[in-house]
């Protein structure tokens, strides 16, 4: 865990307190108060744009700054609750999952700035998915613990050269169709997919996307949500299961995955090694500068043309910690992200992803030739179809690491079916929510 910087910009003569003050008292909110504030934050390391919307926020108030501590996305499912459990608990930290934090009352709810925001105009369907029941489950009804700095989707990214290659003309309507791709790159000496597989399990990505393909998001949004009785060890999502298996013995990932981690999977990405990597729409303005033209983007394929398309799509989630010093101040920013042209601007240059906030707020305009165009787009596809899913990882605090990633690993090894990848997981997870 790394101390990253402190931003402590200056340029503007108006108090930020002054100024924040002033606009909570026109929205009858809370604020950063008169005195310089330190908000004690907590990001993923490797993905700018949290911290690009904290400086950008220190330049309009000066009078706040960040502390700012990064750490990997499996350190942060490991950290958390200890960190949060501390004196000093961060006032913002990035929250991979928080059913187990609200049942250890480690985050703040949120309702009074629901109330005091009115973040009642935000489409609930944004919302949903960071409510939490008393006691720390269901998921998806309830208080509100977290606010999302927006609201991404995953996919397939194409390498258009290596497309080209293989006479790929148009993206795949039907899953058959994608599987045709596939089977064609694999015939010309092109590798079908790059995806990680080290640390924590990437083959997660393809698998819920092929969740999507053969079933509806529902009963996965019901497993993630901890409801009373759901299961992922569904007929449909054992079909989805044994198509990736079927991809695995099929050679169309790289022989080494499983010691493939996500930075090495987005270089050789870039660097035409790949013609697919499933990811999400955060990394579409890194792409886009470093392949230009030749990326692309599409959604899983239904199984038939035409048909419902689902797709993991979540918020970038962010709390307050309970212990938090200045719990007004960050909701103060979480609300700054959701509405300031700026910021809202920022969310989709840096991040790619819809930005969220009030329903009747127009998305910042992007270059429609972009790669950014694309994945906005496809967010109103999956909207239209009401498609999106939570992330399977984030069903319980643990079952990433102690249930996706270690049954993915095992099935990219050839010791695992796609049977016994669903049984050993539902085991898991039945077992975490026993504790």
């Amino acid at each position: 865990m790394t101390t990253i910087r402190t931003f402590t910009t200056r340029s503007l003569a108006v108090s930020a307190a002054a100024l924040i003050a002033g606009a909570a008292a026109a929205q009858d909110a809370p604020g950063c108060g008169t005195e310089p504030v330190e908000l004690n934050a907590y990001f993923e390391t490797g993905f700018p744009l949290p911290s690009r919307l904290a400086e950008a926020f220190t330049a309009q108030f000066p009078d706040v700054t960040f502390d700012i501590r990064e750490d990997q996305f499996a350190n942060l499912m490991e950290n958390s609750p200890r960190l949060l459990s501390q004196p000093g608990a961060p006032d913002l930290i990035r929250l991979p999952s928080i059913s187990d934090l609200v049942a250890n009352d480690l985050l703040l709810n949120l309702d009074p700035y629901y109330d005091a925001y009115g973040w009642d105009a935000f489409p609930e369907g944004n919302l949903v998915q960071i409510r939490v029941a008393d006691g720390g489950r269901p998921r998806g009804v309830g208080s509100l613990y977290a606010m999302g700095l927006n609201y991404s989707l995953t996919g397939v990214f194409y390498n258009a050269a290596l497309a080209e290659q293989i006479g790929m003309t148009e993206a795949p309507q039907t899953l058959e169709e994608l599987d045709a791709l596939l089977a064609a790159a694999k015939e010309a000496g092109v590798q079908p997919i790059v995806q990680w597989n080290k640390d924590t399990g990437g083959l997660a990505f393809p698998l819920q996307n092929l969740m999507g393909s053969y079933g509806d998001p529902e009963p996965i949004n019901a497993w993630i949500f901890q409801q009373e009785g759901a299961t992922i060890d569904t007929p449909e999502n054992l079909q989805a299961a044994e198509h990736l298996q079927g991809w695995v013995e099929a050679g169309y990932f790289t022989r080494d995955a499983n010691a493939l981690d996500y930075f090495t999977m987005m270089s050789r990405f870039t660097n035409g090694q790949g013609l697919f990597m499933f990811n999400g729409d955060w990394e579409s303005a890194n792409l886009e500068e470093q392949m230009g033209d030749d990326v692309g983007f599409f959604l899983m394929p239904p199984l038939e043309e035409g048909g419902r398309q689902a797709t993991m799509s979540s918020p970038l989630t962010f709390g307050i910690g309970a212990n938090a010093a200045h719990p007004d101040c960050a909701a103060a920013f979480l609300n700054w992200v959701a509405t300031d042209p700026e910021a809202r601007q920022l969310n989709v240059e840096i991040g790619g992803s819809n930005p969220g906030g009030p329903a009747d707020m127009a998305l910042p305009e992007v270059n429609q030739d972009s790669l950014i165009a694309e994945t906005l787009e496809a967010g109103q596809v999956i909207a239209a179809d009401d498609g999106a899913m939570d992330f399977i990882a984030n069903a319980t605090g643990a079952i990433f690491a102690a249930g996706w990633t270690p049954e993915l690993q095992k099935l990219v090894g050839g010791v695992q079916d796609a049977e016994g990848l669903l049984d050993a997981v539902q085991d898991e997870y039945e077992t975490q929510l026993s504790r």
